[in-house]
């Protein structure tokens, strides 16, 4: 019953049928009694579980004025997945028994070993939360449309303007959900290191965005850094930037002595073949060695480092061919280093910083974020990227954000 069961699930219809028999064999099956609490929102994920028997619901903000109910799922779906993939590591919901069921469950380490195995598996989950959202989606529009029904009669005048209020509502709502699971799966802390000081931040154009960064803690005094901008916005943006750094923490992590350029490489691949959208990503990444302070990264497409000594003086970046991931089979990317000294910054950015535009159509500029790096280069590197963002701001004036804006600072200290 198991085996058929997981065969018929799409989300594993990608594995071999022996990687299927094998997880039938060795799962862990669990009971619950209706009206129990499988996972709750907020508290630390340790397990992926896989309902085989009854019905759950799946709820937002339990037990308060803001409890949402998002979907109620029978056998086949997957619960648990969000909070294994997150820096934080915590469930993003609440799922509820809502009949006596039975599940089969992964731990934290088995979960991690499938997508080794099975990288395309990553893809296969993120385009079933795009079809939850779909169907969430879809549920919505449905009571909208029987609740205007219903107040057609008695309040004609009114229904254009309540349609427009319950309309933006909604679309807050949705969003506020795909903002949350997003947010959940960057860094929430930064590293800290005696002799270092870092900083990061990311405003997206929308609640949710494509961009991205990443500190990756590596052993051996290493840690990776990452900053990323993926094609196009919103939500088909988002998932691809969510699927992007899974696969990066997972080969950086998996490959700890590969150097830079053969974990991108290696990312490239699996896009190649999960990459349905046409959609490509622009990344630096490097592994910051804390003894050396030596920065050894590549660049695929994307900006280059700003890089200002404590006098306040540039240092000249070699510029090599770096192409963008994704898309291509075989892209060139431009494999550098950097050597940091006491008292020097490091500035990286993506494009939306120089591309922001004035009431006069005019970009924000390369030079502008280069001027700004030797005049804060004092300043701690989070108050940096704060300055920076603000001064992009008012830059812009009353002009829209027309991209997202990420930007991490690395300083070294005495």
């Amino acid at each position: 019953m198991v085996l058929k069961l997981l065969q018929s699930i799409p989300l594993f219809q990608s594995l071999p049928a022996s990687e299927v028999s094998y997880l039938a064999e060795t799962l862990a099956q669990r009971a619950y009694q209706a009206g129990s609490l499988i996972v709750r929102e907020g508290h630390p994920a340790s397990r992926f579980h896989i309902l085989i028997k009854g019905q759950i619901e799946i709820i937002k903000a339990i037990d308060t004025k803001d409890e949402r109910l998002l979907a109620v799922r029978k056998e086949g779906t997957f619960i648990g997945e969000m909070g294994l993939l997150s820096e934080q590591g915590l469930h993003t919901a609440t799922v509820r028994a809502l009949t006596n069921i039975n599940a089969l469950e992964m731990s934290q380490e088995e979960f991690d070993a499938l997508l080794h195995r099975h990288p395309s598996l990553g893809y296969a989950m993120v385009r079933t939360l795009s079809k939850r959202l779909d169907h969430s989606e879809n549920l919505t529009i449905r009571d909208l449309r029987r609740k205007n029904r219903e107040l057609m009669q008695a309040y004609k005048e009114l229904e254009a303007a309540q349609a427009a209020l319950i309309e933006k509502k909604r679309l807050e709502r949705e969003l506020e959900v795909a903002r949350d699971i997003q947010s959940s799966i960057l860094p929430h802390k930064l590293p800290k290191r005696s002799g270092f000081d870092f900083g990061a931040l990311m405003v997206p154009m929308s609640a949710v965005g494509g961009d991205f960064y990443d500190f990756i803690h590596l052993g051996n005094n290493r840690l990776g850094i990452a900053i990323g901008d993926v094609s196009d916005h919103g939500v088909p943006a988002a998932l691809f930037m969510a699927m992007t750094v899974t696969l990066l923490r997972a080969e950086a992590r998996r490959a700890v002595s590969l150097p830079p350029r053969e974990v991108l490489l290696n990312i490239n691949r699996q896009l190649l073949e999960m990459n349905e959208m046409g959609v490509y990503v622009t990344i630096l990444y490097g592994e910051l060695n804390y003894q050396t302070r030596v920065f050894s990264y590549v660049r695929a497409g994307h900006e280059l480092p700003i890089l200002c000594d404590p006098h306040g003086k540039l240092a000249m970046i070699p510029k090599g061919q770096g192409q963008l991931i994704g898309i291509l089979e075989a892209p060139a990317l431009d494999q550098n280093y950097i050597q940091l000294s006491s008292g020097s910054t490091l500035l990286l950015y993506t494009d939306g910083v120089k591309e922001a535009i004035n009431s006069e159509e005019k970009l924000y500029g390369a030079q502008r974020i280069v001027d700004d790096v030797v005049d804060l280069s004092k300043s701690p590197a989070q108050e940096i990227c704060k300055q920076i963002l603000e001064r992009v701001s008012s830059y812009r004036g009353h002009n829209n954000q027309q991209d997202d804006i990420t930007i991490v600072t690395v300083q070294v200290h005495d």
